[in-house]
């Protein structure tokens, strides 16, 4: 097992790069929003920079056209069904698309369609590569055996060294194919310089936030899990404290979870928070909004398996204050592991308001020096070891690797 995510050298020219004219098809339900999914970008198009073919088999969703623009093909595939009869049928559709497409290695990215990629790749004996991009939940024997089919791959990337030690734990048959690949962060994107001052405007404009406001930003899908609770009682206890001069925004899809919806909606009228508190929906504007907030948060109550949030929020130079489970430790740096002058952000006990409210209050009491200094430290610990050259170059390795055998 190699738990190593070292930098590697830009990638060679498409002329004399080992997976120039290969075919490389990736599979995942769909391309709406996510880490998945933006990975799976990110690689198509490192994939196409190498001169190699770059397959996607989705239902599509709001980034197939950026796929698309960034030289990926989008292959309409029913990848989302996890009914049985379907993911029999959809074995003999994939196997006859790689037949066509020519297709020299897959990989997939979730679970229900990882098991008809994984018949279809042993049919027609090519690579299977896996990533576990996330801590899935298996509370009985059935559904860790259903779990296991993203640690079957001939090589099993795991996103953080969080994930890898979930992988051992619960399907230790892996362990020798285990590789880290931390997920990537277009720095080129996610900078200050590249954010102009009116698209930040223009986003507190439709987050109806006023100028006087500053603003916590917690960025994420509306589900139990990723904290909303927890900030609505931190942000009543700050205002308790005298702070009424803060907007607390969630950005975010609900994905449909309109019962957690109105429980959220009856949360903020309970406080008393409605001209503090407010949902904006999806952000297709990740880089001006995270430059919009004065402090970012992610107060996860269960394991983040990565922490993609905390990165691009570092990478703006933006304080974080994170819940300190799962792989967002990995991310940013905070005592005691580190001394309170080299911090880039802070870490707070899951579930906790009372020290959630505390990191917010601290690091919005930050001076302009201090706030500076944050800021170049977090950036230069993101660059160092989270960027997207990184990625994509370790995972064209790893299908190197296996088209070499």
């Amino acid at each position: 097992m190699s738990l190593r995510s070292g930098a590697h050298p830009s990638l060679p020219s498409t002329d004399n790069h080992p997976l120039s004219g290969r075919t490389i098809l990736q599979i995942i339900p769909d391309l709406e929003a996510g880490g998945a999914e933006r990975t799976t970008v990110d690689i198509a198009q490192g994939l196409t920079e190498a001169g190699a073919r770059a397959l996607v088999a989705t239902e599509g969703g709001r980034l197939v056209a950026e796929l698309q623009a960034k030289g990926g093909v989008w292959l309409p595939f029913p990848a989302a069904s996890k009914n049985p009869v379907s993911m029999a049928l959809n074995v003999r559709k994939l196997v006859l698309l790689c037949r066509r497409e020519r297709v020299d290695l897959i990989h997939a990215r979730s679970r229900a369609p990882a098991w008809v990629a994984l018949a279809a790749a042993r049919a027609l004996k090519l690579p299977f590569v896996t990533t576990y991009h996330g801590s899935y939940a298996s509370r009985s024997a059935v559904k860790t055996q259903y779990n296991s089919v993203m640690a079957r791959g001939d090589v099993v990337i795991a996103n953080s060294g969080y994930t890898a030690e979930l992988i051992l734990a619960k399907h230790g048959f892996a362990r020798d194919r285990i590789r880290v690949v931390h997920r990537g962060t277009n720095f080129s994107a996610f900078a200050p310089s590249a954010v102009g001052p009116e698209r930040v405007q223009a986003l507190r404009r439709a987050w109806g936030v006023e100028p006087h406001q500053r603003i916590v930003l917690l960025p994420g899908r509306l589900t139990g899990w990723k904290g909303h609770r927890v900030l609505i009682e931190a942000a009543r206890l700050l205002r308790e404290g005298g702070d009424t001069d803060t907007a607390f925004i969630f950005a975010g899809d609900h994905q449909g979870r309109d019962g957690y919806v109105r429980e959220l909606d009856q949360a903020i009228a309970k406080a008393g928070l409605e001209d503090q508190v407010k949902r904006v929906g999806h952000c297709a504007d990740m880089p001006a909004a995270l430059l919009a907030a004065a402090v970012v948060t992610v107060p996860s109550t269960e394991p983040e398996a990565f922490g993609r949030v905390a990165v691009e929020a570092q990478a703006m130079g933006i304080p974080v204050v994170v819940s300190d489970l799962g792989a967002v430790p990995e991310t940013v740096l905070a005592p005691p592991q580190t001394a309170p002058a080299e911090r880039t952000g802070w870490r707070v006990p899951p579930g906790d308001a009372p020290a959630l409210a505390a990191g917010l209050k601290e690091a919005l009491a930050l001076r302009p020096s201090a706030r500076d200094a944050l800021a170049r430290r977090a950036r230069l610990h993101v660059e160092q070891h989270f960027s997207l050259e990184n990625m994509v170059s370790e995972t064209l390795d790893v299908y190197c690797a296996l088209l070499g055998r």
